[in-house]
């Protein structure tokens, strides 16, 4: 067996089912769950209707690199989005959702036998994180590096926690924007630093946006490819931007996005990829296309979360530490100190005890790195079912936290 395999953490979810595996949910309350990050509006009919009206395409094997009709209508999308003009041929490729494409960009780009004098490679992360970070490093030959966010800068990640002796072994760096899970946005001048990093050092930067589409103020996040080009970098060297359709268009089934940027390592990308044999279904392709072309469905999306964030935020901000985020459809709270001690492990096995909700730990979504754990003390709540279902949720957790603060004085 590969021996790297030894050194992957059991995943979020795996450990919050072992946290609660004990624990008997309160059946006067009908079970709702905020605990995993997966979009419940409803798919969209005539997305439905593209993909089944494709179905032809069953019947012949599939490019890795993409029917160039969708490699335009990605390349349109971001015209569209971002204001970047791309090259369909050279600068997109499309991937079977971005969860895939974040582990073997890895692959793809780190060297396991550079830097081996001095400790061997690094891959540099946000803390808290997604969790694929770490294990497309491990399974890479790369060791993960942390950089815990700052509650203090609305949970940027400290870059200057990165000593020059670590940058200097880093060969992938990434950074995810809006953030999972405190859906902070990386500002032009974060990017700046980030660029002039990568040029000092030579890494690769590996953008995960794939919450881009889901925020709650009239200018919409600024995202990789436009900071670059803002900064005069328009041939994206080192940079790589991952997209998904998951959660712009409710569809997280259909494993569908594109990954976009440096000509040269979508190259390599696309050897690698040729040879791991990941081409998307000519079928999910033409779904794609018609997911990409249309803004209308994205629009109105948006508008059922902001609602949604707008009712909810307010009612667990009477209780909780926690704040509408800049994008994303994640709640990153803080658990008072008069409940439970702070510990956000004992808060996630009472609340789903005494009123049936589930959350995450957000201890369990970072790493000890820097003397702290980032996400210990806190939880994350995400916001995907419908605006009543949520509503209920904030509220039985606002009854939860003045119950328990109660019975703690």
């Amino acid at each position: 067996m590969n021996p790297l395999l030894s050194r992957l953490q059991p995943y979020p979810f795996e450990r919050l089912r072992a946290l609660v595996k004990d624990v008997r949910p309160n059946a006067d309350f009908a079970p709702i769950s905020l605990g995993i990050g997966e979009p419940k509006h409803p798919t969209p009919e005539f997305l439905k209707l593209a993909l089944t009206s494709s179905l032809d395409g069953l019947a012949a094997y599939p490019a890795t690199a993409g029917l160039p009709a969708l490699r335009k209508s990605c390349a349109g999308w971001v015209q569209r989005r971002y204001g970047v003009a791309l090259d369909a041929d050279t600068q997109i490729l499309p991937v079977n959702g971005s969860r895939e494409a974040l582990f073997s960009l890895a692959q793809t780009v780190i060297d396991p036998t550079r830097d081996a004098a001095t400790g061997g490679p690094v891959v540099v992360c946000p803390n808290p994180f997604y969790q694929i970070y770490e294990g497309a490093a491990y399974l890479s030959g790369a060791t993960p590096v942390f950089a815990n966010s700052d509650p203090a800068r609305n949970f940027a990640a400290d870059w200057s926690q990165i000593d020059h002796a670590t940058w200097a072994r880093t060969q992938l760096l990434y950074v995810c924007s809006p953030g999972n899970p405190t859906g902070a946005v990386v500002p032009l001048e974060e990017w700046a630093e980030l660029f002039a990093l990568s040029d000092r050092h030579g890494f690769v930067i590996a953008s995960d946006e794939c919450y881009s589409e889901i925020y709650f103020r009239d200018e919409a996040p600024l995202g990789a490819l436009e900071a670059a080009k803002q900064l005069g970098r328009d041939d994206f060297q080192r940079l790589i931007v991952l997209t998904s359709l998951s959660k712009r268009s409710n569809v997280p089934g259909l494993r569908s996005g594109f990954v976009a940027g440096d000509a040269q390592i979508l190259k390599s990308f696309l050897l690698y990829r040729t040879y791991h044999g990941s081409a998307m279904s000519t079928t999910v392709q033409q779904a794609s296309i018609t997911a990409w072309d249309d803004e209308a469905h994205v629009v109105e999306n948006r508008a059922l979360y902001r609602q949604k964030f707008a009712q909810v935020t307010p009612v667990l901000a009477e209780v909780l530490d926690v704040a509408l985020p800049d994008a994303s459809f994640y709640l990153w709270a803080k658990v008072p100190e008069t409940v439970f001690g702070g510990s956000d492990t004992a808060f996630t096995r009472e609340l789903l005890a005494q009123y049936n909700v589930a959350v995450l730990p957000g201890s369990y979504l970072a790493r000890e790195a820097h003397g702290m754990n980032p996400g210990a003390g806190r939880v994350r709540m995400a916001l995907v079912a419908g605006v009543e279902e949520c509503l209920e949720a904030a509220r039985r957790i606002a009854d939860f936290v003045r119950a328990n603060t109660r019975r703690a004085a």
